[in-house]
């Protein structure tokens, strides 16, 4: 995979979205997607260990990495549509990995089109007890978000900005540099659009969690091989690592074939820090698939 971002970029529906692929072209497709307002690159580290064997899709959402700006405001209904078409882009069915948020957006793929996926690596995701809105403004303050972004960018504060939001949000979800060079994380978090899209993620999140609880209640989870990683390094009270365990568990009991995998002393940034982690879960999903 291209540290440079060297992909290209796919139209899916009225969305474009920067799309990175690697690997031989008949091997099993995966499709990867990055937790709230990430980059192609934080799956660098692990695409390195899986393109030898697997045909990698990396892609980033709408407005964020070297995506071109949304024409839609973030939703689950939105992004699950990208995953279907990136899905059937790659040679369907096919093996998903989603850190934190992107998560929602990978089972809700896996519950609407069941088809299309033939197992799941969800890595540290987001899971929500409770997640009930009672006034969902994300749609209404996504162009004030974009808005924000423009302004930053227009005034050149984004070139500064960005990148050390970057920085300070690595410096408690990561032990590890970034693993592109400098200028790279400077060329995508420096754009305005991108801290613009970040912004209407965050906006969107609650809702995203909401409606993924409402899908859950009208379609069943498939019977596929499904590994839930969890990291706990940087979960301080053991009220909350127990609790985070639990949800984990609960994610993982989706599927007859749910495992989880462990991680005492890894912080959130799974793909960076433990790609070792990632690829076993993937080997290890092909293993149940096999025996199967």
């Amino acid at each position: 995979m291209s540290v440079n971002g060297a992909g290209e970029i796919v139209n899916v529906g009225r969305e474009q979205v920067h799309v990175v692929d690697s690997g031989p072209l008949d091997a099993p497709p995966l499709l990867l997607s990055s937790g709230l307002g990430g980059a192609w690159f934080d799956w660098t580290p692990a695409v390195a260990l899986l393109r030898d064997e697997y045909r990698v899709t990396v892609f980033d959402r709408p407005g964020l990495g070297l995506s071109p700006a949304a024409v839609a405001p973030p939703s689950l209904r939105r992004d699950t549509a990208i995953m279907e078409a990136l899905a059937e882009r790659a040679g369907r069915p096919v093996i998903v990995l989603a850190h934190s948020m992107a998560a929602f957006h990978a089972e809700a793929l896996a519950r609407l089109r069941p088809e299309l996926v033939r197992g799941m690596v969800l890595v540290d995701p987001s899971y929500e007890r409770d997640p009930q809105v009672r006034v969902r403004l994300a749609a209404a303050l996504t162009p004030l978000a974009t808005a924000t972004g423009a302004f930053l960018g227009a005034t050149r504060l984004s070139k500064a900005a960005g990148p050390l939001g970057r920085r300070l949000v690595l410096k408690h979800t990561s032990r590890r540099d970034e693993a592109v060079p400098e200028d790279v994380v400077r060329s995508v978090y420096g754009r305005g659009t991108v801290i613009g899209a970040v912004i209407a993620e965050e906006l969107a999140y609650r809702e995203e969690a909401a409606d993924l609880a409402r899908l859950r209640e009208r379609r069943p989870f498939p019977p596929v091989p499904l590994t839930v990683v969890t990291a706990l390094g940087d979960v301080e009270k053991p009220d909350k690592k127990r609790e985070w365990s639990e949800d984990h568990e609960h994610l993982a009991r989706m599927s007859p074939r749910g495992s989880r995998i462990e991680l005492p002393d890894a912080l959130h940034m799974v793909p960076l820090d433990r790609p070792d982690v990632v690829a076993d879960a993937v080997a290890g999903l092909r293993r149940a698939e096999i025996a199967s």
